[in-house]
C-alpha cells in the first residue's frame, strides 16, 4: 500500500501514546457500524502493532532487526493513512490506548511469538470486516493492508524458523475473525482492563 495515500489521504505524524477517554462506537456495538467505525476499529489494531514493534525491536539484531524495523514502519504508515482517511470522511480518529504487553517483550522468542499471533489475528480481522465496508475504495485499500499484514506474519514465522506449511502458511484459504474475538484478544493488554469495551478511561 502507498503509505502516502489511502482514499486520497496524506501521510501525517503518528501520534505518541495518549489517552483513550471513552469507549468509541465501534467498540460498543456487536456489529461493525459505519465505514468510519470500521476504520477506527482498524486503527486500534494498527496502534497495537506499531507500539509493540517500537518497544520490542531491541530484542532483534542483524537481518531480523531490519525486517522488524520495516514491519514497524508499515504499521506507522497504516496509522497515518487510516487517520487521514477518517478525517477526510468527517470522522474523529480514536486515540491510541495505553498498552502493557507484559512478558511478550522479555525475549526474542516471546516477542516474535506474540508478533506472529497478532499479525495473523489482525489480518483475519480485516477479512472479517470486509463485507461490512460500504465504500469500494476503502474496501480496496483495506484489502491491500490485509495483504501486507499477511506478509508480515510470513516474515515473522520465517524468523521463528517455522515450517512452510502449517507455519509460515496456515492453509490454502484464510478464515475471517469477528470483532468480538479481536477485542477479547487485545483487552488483556490495555491499561485499565476492559477499557475499550466498558467506557472506562485508559491512562498511561
Amino acid at each position: 500500500m502507498d503509505r502516502r495515500s489511502f482514499v486520497k489521504g496524506t501521510l501525517v505524524a503518528v501520534p505518541g501514546a495518549v489517552v483513550l477517554q471513552s469507549a468509541p462506537a465501534w467498540a460498543q456495538s456487536p456489529g461493525y457500524g459505519s465505514d468510519i467505525d470500521i476504520l477506527n476499529y482498524a486503527l486500534v489494531a494498527e496502534y497495537f502493532l506499531s507500539e509493540f514493534y517500537r518497544r520490542g525491536k531491541v530484542q532483534m539484531s542483524g537481518k531480523g532487526a531490519r525486517y522488524i524495523q520495516s514491519i514497524g514502519d508499515d504499521e506507522d504508515g497504516h496509522i497515518a493513512a487510516i487517520t487521514q482517511t477518517i478525517q477526510n470522511l468527517g470522522g474523529s480518529p480514536v486515540q491510541a490506548p495505553g498498552l502493557d504487553y507484559g512478558k511478550a517483550l522479555t525475549s526474542q522468542s516471546t516477542f516474535l511469538e506474540f508478533a506472529l499471533r497478532f499479525e495473523n489475528l489482525f489480518a483475519r480481522a480485516y477479512l472479517g470486516a470486509a463485507p461490512a465496508i460500504q465504500n469500494k475504495e476503502i474496501l480496496q485499500a483495506a484489502a491491500g493492508i490485509y495483504g501486507v499484514e499477511e506478509r508480515h506474519a510470513a516474515i515473522v514465522a520465517q524468523l521463528l524458523g517455522r515450517e512452510p506449511e502449517g507455519g509460515v502458511y496456515v492453509g490454502a484459504v484464510n478464515e475471517p475473525t469477528d470483532k468480538a474475538t479481536v477485542l477479547k484478544a487485545i483487552e488483556p493488554y490495555l491499561k485499565g482492563a476492559k477499557a475499550a469495551t466498558s467506557g472506562a478511561a485508559v491512562t498511561l
